[in-house]
């Protein structure tokens, strides 16, 4: 099973917002930390708004903050909701289900078994799991800084080399 990159980054947003509580982040924040083009992100924050994850202000001193705590954002509810398609193959799908084998195959069986384990695990962990290490995770996104933070929450000045 792979997830879509619509999910990976729904996931990265909730936690880079869920790593500010202080504050609220913005799209070309997030974008910048990560990598990814602000207009990935700009649609992510909008559905992720509707689904109401998040809520963002807008103007001068807008960003977005959770709309409600991590501990409830459940990373199972996430997936579910940010995936389009969680038909692991096309026998899931009633439209497309015409398979000779379909009233005897234990494939089937076994694929969908396979996936309600995969979402029962994302149904134990919150986004509140997923920020634990937040010192860590704050130095690694960091753009201002020159520091950088090792696996254990220490900073470390990084060494220009010429």
């Amino acid at each position: 099973m792979r997830l879509t990159v619509y999910t990976d980054y729904s996931l990265r947003v909730l936690m880079y917002v869920a790593l500010h509580p202080e504050r609220r982040p913005t799209i070309g924040e997030i974008a910048a930390s990560y990598g990814i083009s602000k207009n990935h992100i700009m649609k992510v924050v909008h559905q992720l708004g509707v689904a109401r994850y998040i809520e963002t202000v807008r103007g001068q001193s807008g960003g977005m903050y959770l709309a409600r705590p991590a501990e409830e954002i459940i990373l199972g509810e996430v997936v579910r909701r940010t995936e389009p398609d969680l038909a692991l193959v096309p026998c899931f799908e009633t439209i497309n289900a015409a398979c000779v084998i379909t009233p005897a195959c234990k494939l089937r069986r076994a694929l969908h078994q396979a996936r309600a384990a995969f979402l029962a695990v994302l149904d134990k962990y919150s986004l509140a799991d997923l920020v634990e290490n937040r010192k860590v995770l704050r130095g690694l996104l960091a753009l201002e800084s020159s520091a950088t933070v090792d696996a254990t929450g220490e900073t470390a000045t990084r060494r220009r080399v010429t």
